[in-house]
């Protein structure tokens, strides 16, 4: 029987495996190196590309708005006062009292006339004119040869007294025939002072001293409105002394 044959075959088939195992895997202290892949690179290189880290993009930071330009405010419009209404010539007369009470042959009664422009129109000539009816007188009474009233205005410059017309009569005198006058600016107030006295030879009774604004630059036919643009009345009673 043939025994020792086959102990020395599988004595050297030991013997020869660590050889076998250490050549697939390797030397233990070398490791085996890495397979490479058969597939090709896709730029065609035979070696790897190299991938370079993913770098985060640094966010630029957001632009700092630029302030905006704005026009400076516009100033508050003022609301524009509606124009003044249209306003005309006034005429005023006083006398203490609220009348002229005159005595036939007695002193003078002073008396006042305002005038106040309106701011219509601007005046070159304005007169201020007088006129009154003639007195029916009482019985007994006989006219005189001088006139039966005398007016007179007081000059502001001088403080003198001057004669001034007295109209007696019962009609109007049309403004174109009147001449004289001041300048009168439009809301101008002008103020004089007057006097009047009765004669002693003159007629007693009553009758209103009309007073009269006029303009004499006035053509001929303008109405009454431009011709006489305002007018007034002072009662007037004239009486014997005795």
């Amino acid at each position: 029987m043939h025994v020792r044959p086959r102990l020395l075959i599988a004595s050297a088939v030991l013997a020869a495996l660590p050889a076998v195992l250490t050549a697939c895997s390797g030397h233990p202290d070398h490791p085996a190196a890495p397979t490479r892949s058969a597939s090709p690179s896709p730029s065609g290189s035979e070696s790897p590309a190299a991938t370079a880290p993913a770098t985060p993009a640094s966010s630029a930071p957001a632009p700092t708005p630029s302030p905006t330009a704005t026009s400076p405010a516009a100033p508050a419009k003022t609301p524009t006062a509606p124009p003044a209404p249209a306003t005309r010539l006034s005429l005023t007369a006083a006398a203490p009292g609220g009348a002229l009470h005159l005595v036939r042959g007695g002193p003078a009664q002073e008396f006042t006339v305002t005038v106040r422009n309106g701011n219509s129109q601007a005046y070159r000539h304005l007169l201020v004119a007088f006129q009154m009816e003639p007195l029916t007188g009482e019985p007994g009474d006989l006219p005189g040869p001088a006139a039966p009233f005398v007016l007179e205005r007081r000059d502001p410059a001088t403080g003198a007294w001057r004669a001034v017309d007295l109209r007696i009569a019962t009609d109007a005198k049309p403004a174109h025939l009147y001449s004289g006058g001041t300048a009168l600016a439009p809301d101008a107030v002008r103020t004089d002072r007057y006097r009047l006295r009765a004669t002693a030879t003159g007629p007693t009774g009553s009758s209103p001293l009309m007073v009269y604004a006029i303009d004499t630059d006035a053509a001929e036919g303008s109405s009454a409105d431009f011709g006489h643009p305002g007018h007034v009345s002072l009662p007037l009673t004239t009486r014997r002394l005795v």
